[in-house]
């Protein structure tokens, strides 16, 4: 696989705290992704976590890259671990892989499975192959476990657990190298 090796594209892992948009700009002024890298870098987040979630995001100036890790036709998986309420079961968990209708169309996960339980609430991770808004969250409350927190742990089996919320840093050629091939489409 050939890859771009133009000096001007620019390929960085971020954590997205909560709170923080994903975007370039926001004309209500909220932070943005962007605004938490350095200054006069010309990125954009490839694809999107929602304000309230969190988690491993790519920005990258890299046109292709970007719509090869969003368009679901090229199957890049993304990680969730999801802390939910209550305790889903097999049926719930067998639901999200089959397919849950959402008003914006049917979505399934690649896969779901608890990880661990705790009082009133569970750990479940859900690997997703498209994102659409809110989709993961929607999903969960479908199924009658509603999401109180959502974390974004690995894009195209990429995991940094090293990164701490809002810091980011470069992408090694061979991330970049992972990250095209994990486009099938």
């Amino acid at each position: 696989m050939v890859l771009p090796v133009r000096p001007d594209l620019v390929y960085l892992l971020l954590n997205k705290p909560a709170g923080v948009i994903s975007t370039a700009d926001d004309p209500q002024g909220r932070p943005t992704v962007v605004g938490l890298v350095d200054p006069g870098t010309r990125v954009y987040p490839v694809g999107r976590l929602d304000a309230d979630s969190e988690g491993l995001l790519v920005l990258t100036n890299d046109g292709d890259l970007a719509e090869r890790l969003t368009h679901p036709r090229y199957g890049v998986t993304k990680t969730y671990l999801a802390l939910v309420q209550g305790h889903p079961g097999r049926p719930a968990l067998r639901r999200l892989t089959e397919g849950v209708d959402l008003e914006d169309g049917p979505a399934r996960a690649a896969s779901a499975r608890t990880i661990d339980r705790s009082g009133d609430g569970s750990l479940v991770e859900v690997v997703m192959t498209e994102g659409r808004n809110r989709e993961v969250r929607r999903m969960l409350d479908a199924v009658g476990h509603p999401v109180r927190r959502l974390v974004r742990t690995a894009i195209a089996g990429l995991v940094d657990r090293d990164l701490k919320p809002g810091d980011h840093r470069p992408l090694t050629l061979e991330e970049v190298r992972r990250l095209y091939g994990a486009a099938v489409g």
